[in-house]
């Protein structure tokens, strides 16, 4: 009952553990840390690259990418990635994984 409330989710939320497991088994794995430039700077998961969910542009970056591509996506603590990843779903993106928790979670 009530289904119309429900809003689709098109990601999965995985643990580190996991993330890390897909990245390996995931031929081109895209790697998107969206953190602020300088927390980038500080700590961030090697290949990943820097799509600040928070800057103004960030809808027009990730418009740029391939939307079939498999994505992997994170921040600081998972709050910031998993709303990237929510906005990146209903972009039509196929394949997305957020890390649950964040890099407060990473023991890589």
């Amino acid at each position: 009952m009530f289904d119309f409330f429900k809003t689709k989710k098109n990601y999965e939320d995985v643990n580190a553990f996991t993330f890390n497991t897909l990245i390996s088994e995931t031929p081109n794995a895209i790697i998107i840390d969206v953190k602020t430039p300088a927390e980038f700077k500080q700590n961030a998961i090697k290949g990943a690259i820097n799509i600040d969910a928070m800057s103004n542009n960030f809808t027009q970056k990730i418009a740029e990418l391939d939307t079939s591509k498999t994505y992997f996506v994170y921040c600081r603590s998972g709050n910031r990635s998993g709303s990237a990843c929510k906005l990146m779903g209903n972009a039509g993106f196929e394949s997305l994984y957020n890390l649950s928790g964040g890099l407060m979670r990473w023991p890589y």
